[in-house]
C-alpha cells in the first residue's frame, strides 16, 4: 500500500498517528515472530513524552516496613535510612520518545540483538531531542546491536541519520542530503580486520510511494530480510485505513 501522511489533515484529525504507529509496531513484531528462528522473539516498547519513567517523587517515599533494613535475620535493631549527600549539580536531560520493536535472543540470557525504531515528531522537534535520538542509536550500534530506523514524520523536516553522524563525530560525507527527511535506514555493526565498521543502507521515502525491503542485522549472526511494506500494509488493514 502507498505511504500515507499520518501527520497532517485530513488523516491526523480522524486517526491519531500515535495510535497507528503503535499498531504498526505490533504488526512488525508479529511478522518478525512469524519468520525469525524460534530462539528469537520480537517485543514492542512505546514511551511517548519527555518525562523519565521513574518519577523523582518515587525515590522520596519512605520504605515500607517489610523493606526496612535490619540487623540479623529476625527482629534486629532497625538501621537509620541512608540519605545521599547534597547534589553537586542538577543536569538538564532529554529522554527521546520510544516507539520500537526489540528482538531478543531467548537462548542467550535474553540478549538484545536488534532494534527497529519508528521515529516520532517528538524525536525531531528540537535540536536536543534530535541529538538524544542520535546518541541512543549510537549506543545500540556500539553494543553490536543491529538497527533499522523508519522516519515517516512529515511535520518535522529534519534527518535524524545526520544527527547520528554528528553525534558520533563522523565526517559529513556520511550524511544524507538535508532535503531527504522521509527515509528508512538500516545499520549493521561489524568488526573486520581489527577495525570497527557499520554497514549502512538508506532508502528515501515519499508519501504515496512504496516502502522498502531492508536488512535487519541480528547481533552475532546474519542479517534477515525485513519487509517494511508488508508490515505497513498489515497495520493499515488492522487500522482500517
Amino acid at each position: 500500500m502507498p505511504l500515507l501522511d499520518h501527520f497532517h489533515a485530513p488523516l491526523v484529525d480522524s486517526y491519531p498517528w500515535q495510535s497507528f504507529h503503535t499498531i504498526w509496531a505490533v504488526a512488525i513484531a508479529g511478522r518478525l515472530n512469524a519468520t525469525l528462528p524460534r530462539r528469537y522473539v520480537a517485543t514492542v516498547q512505546t514511551h511517548l513524552g519527555r518525562r523519565v519513567e521513574a518519577d523523582v517523587a518515587e525515590f522520596e517515599l519512605p520504605l515500607a516496613p517489610e523493606d526496612e533494613p535490619r540487623n540479623g535475620t529476625g527482629g534486629g535493631v532497625a538501621v537509620q535510612t541512608w540519605a545521599p549527600p547534597a547534589v553537586t549539580s542538577v543536569l538538564p536531560a532529554v529522554f527521546p520518545d520510544d516507539i520500537q520493536v526489540k528482538v531478543i535472543d531467548q537462548m542467550d540470557s535474553m540478549r538484545l540483538v536488534a532494534v527497529i525504531e519508528l521515529i516520532s515528531p517528538g524525536n525531531k522537534d528540537r535540536p536536543e531531542a534530535r541529538r538524544a535520538f542520535g546518541a541512543k542509536c549510537a549506543a545500540y550500534l556500539q553494543r553490536g546491536v543491529g538497527l533499522v530506523a523508519v522516519d515517516t514524520v512529515t511535520s518535522r523536516r529534519f534527518n535524524l541519520h545526520n544527527d547520528f553522524v554528528r553525534v558520533t563525530g563522523l565526517p559529513e560525507q556520511f550524511a544524507m542530503p538535508d532535503d531527504v527527511w522521509l527515509y528508512a535506514t538500516a545499520y549493521r555493526p561489524a568488526r573486520r580486520h581489527d577495525i570497527n565498521e557499520i554497514d549502512f543502507w538508506a532508502v528515501p521515502l515519499a508519501v504515496g510511494g512504496a516502502l522498502p525491503l531492508l536488512p535487519l542485522a541480528l547481533k552475532g549472526t546474519r542479517a534477515v530480510p525485513f519487509d517494511l511494506e508488508a508490515t505497513y500494509t498489515g497495520a493499515r488493514e488492522a487500522a482500517r485505513l
